[in-house]
Parts: structure tokens; sequence; C-alpha cells
């Protein structure tokens, strides 16, 4: 189970963007994370008139790795580790490691 998944709002912890926030757009692979507005590269691109895309320098959202973010505890208004909980009837859910409450996805 994964414990960040698409659509959760982050924080990042580490790099040059520790602080930011925002929401995960897309799960690379099993362990890198694209959120949107944080790690921001300037990308060269050719035209391709086949295409209809013209070239130039345009800004991409590259993959960071899940470690550096974490999800962002709305209610104790700061970032906070997430944990697995297993319910009565077997079903598995996600929680906040602080609370205990369980995390709405």
């Amino acid at each position: 189970m994964n414990k960040i998944r698409k659509g959760d709002q982050v924080v990042v912890l580490t790099g040059r963007d520790k602080g930011k926030r925002g929401t995960v757009t897309l799960r690379v692979d099993a362990d890198h994370v694209v959120v949107e507005g944080v790690n921001m590269v300037k990308k060269h691109v050719k035209p391709n008139p086949l295409k209809g895309t013209t070239g130039g320098v345009v800004d991409k959202t590259m993959p960071i790795h899940q470690s550096n973010v974490a999800i962002w505890n709305a209610a104790a208004g700061k970032a906070d580790r997430v944990g697995i909980k297993t319910l009565a009837d077997g079903k598995r859910v996600r929680v906040f490691k602080s609370s205990g409450d369980e995390i709405k996805a």
C-alpha cells in the first residue's frame, strides 16, 4: 500500500523547494512522485512541425523522491507521517501518526 497517493496534499522536506506545498499529480514509479509547482526545471525543446509544437525553453515539473515529501495534516497545520492501520473487517487504511486520524483520500 502506497503511503503517498495521487491527489494527496504534500510538503517538501528537503532540497531547493523545501517548505513548498502542492498536490501529487502522478506516481512515476514505486519511489517517485510528481508534485505540482515543485522541482521545476527549464527544458530546451526543439520545434516539431509534424506535431505542431514550437521550439523554445519550457518549464517542466520533474519527479521527486517520495522520502523527500510528507503528507500535509490540515487539522494539525503541519507535515505528518503516515501509518497503516487494519480495521476490524480486515480493511487497511492510512492514518496520521501524530493523531491516529484516518486520512480521507
